[in-house]
């Protein structure tokens, strides 16, 4: 009797059930059957299946710690509360919150165990949230639901890089302010360095400049040039791309469906990667609802001052541009904070704090540092463009609206922290023949430091979380056994 009801419920969970036997082989009426364990989540779902040999219970405690990361109000995983004003979702996977201490723990969780719903992207380009302007679309590629979704799976997919493993996403990451909080520079495909920092694509369809050095006039030019860098995706050609993409089974028709019955291209590529772009657009901050909106408490007493110094004393204004009926809080210009300049003449403190470890910082010698690291590239920003002297160390000005979430700052993420941007231009950037005039020492106190810092913070969208969410929810594009495109062997080599 003990073996017939047993029996049933240990093969269900996969469990083995052997009869004992004796020298002789004879059945026994004991039995045994090898140990699993299982993971279950709060939604009944198995997260994990321990043998005996992983029975390990720093590896069990560890995983109910990410399950029940997951499942605390404001964790970094868990599905927004869309719309209640303050972003949850975008923040890194590891905040590094107290790793300067030596009883820190990681936060860090498996991309899968992100969860979220799609949002109506469209809706934010039909309806721009308050404080933006109409989003600028161009006459041959008008926004769709069709495009933004196609675009959307582009963006994720990690099979369009060279050896199927990088995506957009993974350098504009979409917690992280679709930057990369975790890394001044991006790292791109093999691990290869990426000179400059990612920069966020919010709001990114408003700009006549994109990149750093703004190479580049609109977004349906713009994707190619990470498809194809050697450090960034690695893709040999425009048509290994196009090619891989006719070979994907899951994009069959999806082109022709959201281009009127034109298939993969160059062209559509680009068109399908800048509708997604364009419809990241985010807005109605609580800066928006007060200064905009009307809303007398919307921002505290700290922001407020804090505007009064960004329009006044500290002339942030002449670059991160305020208008009437909207802000942009960029002139779309190009600029010399002397940022660039300090990299290329290699102006740094003798010694460097190093924090090896969680609570474990030494003072290293710059030249120790210098012995076995390598310089930085090269850098002189739009001068590399235009090839005009003057144009050296010269970048273009960033929006600052969700800059609360986009940290680390300036071109080469040299800067943490607002607080460290602040006090960055209260100095009066780095001296040097072309500094931009514009950028003087402000003398401001503790106080009003303070103050601009916590204006800055009342510049992220409302919409911040539904646009994660959405982003949470879309394919990952992994390859797999399956995919004609395995390890790249039925390529048609006739």
């Amino acid at each position: 009797d003990d073996w017939s009801s047993l029996a049933p419920i240990l093969d269900s969970y996969g469990q083995s059930v052997i009869r004992d036997v004796d020298e002789n082989g004879k059945e026994l009426p004991s039995f045994s059957h090898i140990l699993r364990v299982f993971l279950i989540d709060p939604q009944k779902r198995v997260r994990n299946i321990y043998s005996v040999s992983f029975l390990n219970p720093d590896i069990i405690i560890n995983d109910a710690k990410t399950v029940l990361l997951e499942s605390r109000p404001g964790g970094a995983m868990t599905v927004a509360a869309l719309g209640d004003g303050v972003p949850t979702l975008s923040q890194p996977g590891d905040n590094k919150d107290g790793y300067e201490s030596g009883n820190y723990q990681t936060r860090s969780l498996a991309v899968e165990l992100r969860s979220g719903e799609e949002a109506n992207l469209m809706a934010f380009v039909e309806n721009p949230p308050l404080g933006l302007p109409p989003v600028p679309q161009p006459a041959n590629n008008l926004v769709t639901r069709a495009k933004i979704a196609l675009g959307r799976k582009l963006f994720f997919d990690r099979r369009l890089s060279l050896n199927d493993t990088f995506s957009c996403a993974m350098c504009h990451v979409p917690e992280q302010g679709f930057t990369s909080n975790e890394l001044a520079m991006a790292v791109g495909f093999e691990g290869r360095s990426v000179r400059r920092n990612s920069p966020t694509i919010y709001n990114t369809g408003y700009f006549e400049r994109l990149f750093h050095d703004g190479r580049e006039e609109n977004l349906e030019q713009q994707v190619w040039g990470p498809f194809l860098a050697s450090n960034e995706m690695a893709n040999p050609s425009v048509g290994a791309v196009i090619s891989k993409i006719r070979r994907i089974p899951d994009y069959q028709g999806l082109f022709e469906a959201a281009f009127d019955g034109r298939g993969v291209s160059m062209e559509t590529v680009g068109m399908a990667v800048a509708s997604y772009e364009r419809a990241l657009v985010s807005g109605n901050s609580p800066f928006d609802r007060w200064y905009y909106g009307k809303q007398a408490d919307a921002i505290d007493e700290s922001a407020r001052r804090g505007f009064g110094l960004f329009t006044g004393k500290a002339g942030c204004l002449s670059c991160h541009t305020v208008g009437d009926d909207y802000a942009l809080f960029t002139d779309d210009g190009m600029h010399n904070t002397g940022v660039g300049y300090r990299e290329s003449m290699g102006i740094k403190p003798d010694k460097e704090r190093v924090l090896l470890a969680p609570g474990v910082y030494v003072d290293v010698d710059r030249s120790v540092i210098d012995a076995v690291g390598h310089p930085p590239p090269a850098d002189v920003g739009l001068y590399e463009i235009t090839q005009n002297p003057n144009d050296r160390w010269k970048y273009r000005t960033p929006s600052l609206r969700n800059v609360a979430l986009t940290a680390p700052y300036m071109h080469n993420g040299s800067l943490s922290t607002l607080h460290d941007v602040v006090d960055f231009y209260n100095a009066g950037g780095v001296p040097n023949e072309l500094l931009d005039p514009r950028i003087r020492p402000l003398g401001l106190n503790g106080q009003e430091r303070d103050d601009l810092v916590r204006f800055l913070e009342s510049l992220s969208g409302d919409n911040v979380d539904a646009i994660v969410s959405d982003a949470f929810a879309a394919p990952v594009g992994d390859i797999t056994k399956d995919d004609p495109n395995w390890a790249h062997r039925e390529l048609n080599h006739d």
